[in-house]
């Protein structure tokens, strides 16, 4: 299946994949000394939501303290972010799978930007909603070793409703993927239940630890609904949701999440992966010959890369494997888009493993 929208009878075939991402997000990531990190209130490697000064002082700021590298010339890389954003743009400009997005963006540059980066990979967009305000941004600042630190700027941006959500929105698909936040449950919770009754399966990624550890309850309600079909976790996210257990390890976490989850996912890093369907447990290596640049995206890319083998009836062993290939291609270049090197050394990795390459138009 081609990564353009497919004509059906006059119609354009609704997406086989939904991405459920209420606000449209740009993302600015730059390589930085370390000096700048220390400038910057809240703790390094976290993800801290800023006020629109904030932003823009960070962004004057950053000129001074960019890292250049010879592999990566381009100093500063502006695109179209977000999780959900960033694993639906892989499945259809690396994996030829037919997606969209749900949402909604702003009447500003960002928002334009925004629909055109999506259009140009071969989204379908027809469910972004333009709205008068601004679109939410999101400076990634990359250290030389790959960490990040993420300042989103959130407040003021302009979001999908629970309420505007419509059927239609939903008809036709199968999976529709979305990302754990408690600024969005009103929403989240909507299109979970359209998602039902459209018989449509569901994906969730749990975001951050944060995340986890502040609305943890809100969480537990969500999966014990049993309306989560695919969980997907990384490894402080899955130990911060057993806390208090007496053990919290990974494992313990797979275990937790597949009583409420058909397949539950942790990724552990440079360490793989563990993921759960049914009786089956795998645990799956990370790819070794893989340089880090940025790790910005490799968990969206990886659940990317399963939800593919999924569509694709691929095992839970081979859904994991083409999840280490697309999580190790972003990870090589800065930002949560993967350049079009990186999905030809994706698709080689995934030919040594023996996996069927995607059908695309790259």
């Amino acid at each position: 299946m081609g990564a353009e929208t497919l004509v059906n009878n006059g119609e354009a075939k609704a997406p086989l994949i939904l991405g459920l991402q209420p606000a449209a997000l740009i993302d600015h990531v730059a390589c930085v000394d370390w000096s700048l990190l220390h400038q910057i209130p809240g703790e390094r490697g976290g993800s801290i939501p800023v006020e629109f000064k904030e932003l823009e002082h960070i962004l004057s700021e950053l000129k001074k303290h960019i890292l250049t590298s010879v592999d990566d010339p381009s100093p500063m890389k502006t695109m179209a972010g977000g999780s959900v954003a960033n694993t639906i743009r892989g499945l259809s400009s690396g994996f030829g799978v037919n997606s969209g997005m749900i949402g909604a963006y702003g009447d500003d540059e960002q928002g334009q930007l925004f629909v055109s980066n999506m259009n140009f990979t071969g989204v379908n967009i027809s469910r972004l909603r333009k709205k008068t305000g601004p679109t939410a941004q999101c400076v990634c600042l990359v250290d030389a070793y790959g960490n990040r630190t993420m300042r989103p700027c959130l407040s003021t941006a302009v979001k999908v409703q629970g309420d505007e959500l419509t059927k239609d929105d939903f008809s036709g698909s199968k999976w529709l993927v979305m990302r754990y936040g408690i600024f969005n449950l009103e929403v989240t919770q909507a299109a979970i239940r359209f998602a039902k009754l459209e018989g449509l399966s569901v994906s969730i990624d749990l975001a951050s630890f944060e995340m986890v550890r502040n609305f943890r309850e809100p969480l537990l309600k969500l999966l014990k609904s049993g309306d989560i079909d695919l969980c997907f976790a990384n490894e402080d996210e899955a130990t911060e949701l057993l806390r208090g257990e007496a053990n919290a390890s990974p494992e313990a976490a797979l275990e937790y999440l597949s009583k409420y989850c058909r397949w539950a996912v942790v990724t552990l890093g440079a360490n793989g992966c563990i993921a759960k369907h049914a009786p089956e447990v795998v645990r799956v290596p990370a790819i070794g010959e893989t340089k880090v640049v940025d790790a910005t995206g490799a968990g969206d890319l990886f659940a990317g890369g399963f939800l593919y083998g999924l569509v694709k009836g691929l095992s839970l062993e081979e859904c994991c494997k083409v999840g280490s290939c697309s999580g190790g291609a972003v990870i090589r270049s800065l930002g949560g888009e993967v350049t079009p090197e990186n999905w030809q050394w994706m698709y080689k990795q995934m030919q040594i493993k023996g996996l069927p390459l995607p059908d695309t138009r790259n």
